[in-house]
């Protein structure tokens, strides 16, 4: 048993995290609120190759796993970057298209997962579906050489920047169970009968959220990824990267908040004193780190359980419930640390809160983790 990360992720983290840190949080708020977009950020880090490094090498990639995926997002976050982006396009989507793509679907997209020339964004939620996977209304139904897409999706996020979308849809119905059968088409976005409506939302990032209406969209057959009505496997095998990215960003948001917490108590001084001499500051901030440390080793031991091909969806959701936690009491206390200056746009930890706050409750929601683990956990009986 090694904790050790291997000399390249060493050299992966430091080299991310010299280039985060020429844009910092400055630049991250400045995009977000201007309506901008980080692609000065985005086009460095893929020239290094380091947005493909879990696509496979045959197609171009680093030929790594979700866990070099994940320090990559967690440095973004240190440096106060934290791009959504990541949770999704090359977690979720890329991760799927290599597990279930047909040889001329992953020839077609890998290569360009690997350079991050594509950007691709992922549809699942629903106005009436929530959590349920299997309340999905959006259809796909097949007509001779193409599937036509019915339906709503709500809160996809970067809609306006991505090249296409994953889509999943209800495709049929199992007879033995009454449940939707599930199936996975990559949509793009100029489709015509696809229109997008943007949601406006509280949280200073630089992605957008949308909702996306499918009026009759006609999708060639070839764009059905794997097999029809396999989708519910497909989508299980992208989510536990999503919980596992979504922690990593955390993560990266709580030690950003330490970082500058620890800095404002070492210089400030009030009563010819630093603020962090005293246990009321220090206690708080100390109690927020280990939280923070527990969290980044559940987040660990989720991405290498992954990437080792074990059954990672205890530990995933341990580490994006642990993560979330313990990122938005690290970003409190920073907030109180500071004290009136926490409010103060110079700071940077304000802004932080309302995608902080978010991660309690997307992907997947703390009470659905406290479901998963009394039920599969803890064997206790199912509560929905």
């Amino acid at each position: 048993m090694d904790f050790r990360e291997t000399e390249e992720q060493q050299m992966l983290r430091q080299a991310v995290d010299s280039i985060a840190a020429k844009y910092g949080h400055s630049y991250f708020t400045e995009k977000a609120r201007s309506g901008g977009r980080t692609d000065e950020l985005w086009d460095e880090l893929a020239a290094s190759g380091f947005l493909g490094v879990n696509v496979p090498e045959e197609y171009g990639g680093g030929g790594m796993g979700i866990s070099e995926l994940a320090i990559v997002l967690e440095q973004l976050g240190t440096n106060g970057c934290p791009l959504l982006l990541l949770v999704v396009s090359p977690a979720i989507c890329a991760t799927i298209i290599a597990r279930f793509g047909s040889d001329e679907q992953k020839q077609l997209w890998l290569p360009r997962f690997a350079t991050a020339e594509l950007k691709m964004a992922f549809a699942i939620t629903e106005p009436d579906a929530g959590s349920n996977s299997h309340n999905i209304t959006t259809t796909a139904t097949r007509d001779g050489d193409v599937y036509r897409l019915r339906g709503t999706k709500y809160f996809i996020s970067f809609a306006d920047e991505s090249e296409s979308v994953l889509v999943v849809t209800r495709s049929g119905v199992d007879e033995s169970t009454g449940r939707g059968k599930l199936s996975l088409f990559v949509v793009d976005l100029d489709s015509p009968g696809l229109e997008k409506t943007l949601i406006p939302v509280e949280i200073v990032a630089p992605e957008n959220q949308f909702t996306l209406f499918f009026d009759d969209v006609e999708v060639p057959a070839d764009r059905l990824l794997g097999t029809e009505g396999d989708g519910l496997r497909q989508v299980f095998m992208g989510l536990n990267p999503e919980r596992i990215m979504t922690a990593a960003m955390a993560n990266g948001i709580g030690r950003y908040s330490l970082d500058k917490a620890s800095t404002y108590a070492r210089e400030r001084s009030v009563w010819g004193t630093p603020i962090g001499r005293h246990q009321g500051i220090s206690h708080p901030l100390a109690k927020a780190k280990i939280e923070v440390e527990l969290a980044r080793l559940m987040t660990q031991k989720a991405a290498w359980s992954y990437d080792a091909g074990l059954d990672a969806g205890e530990a995933a959701n341990f580490a994006k419930f642990a993560a979330a936690e313990a990122a938005l009491g690290a970003l409190d206390q920073a907030i109180q640390t500071h004290g009136g200056n926490g409010m103060s746009s110079e700071f940077g930890l304000a802004d932080m809160w309302g995608l902080t706050r978010l991660m309690r409750t997307a992907p997947v929601s703390r009470e659905m983790i406290l479901n998963f683990v009394g039920q599969h956990s803890l064997q206790l009986p199912k509560s929905y």
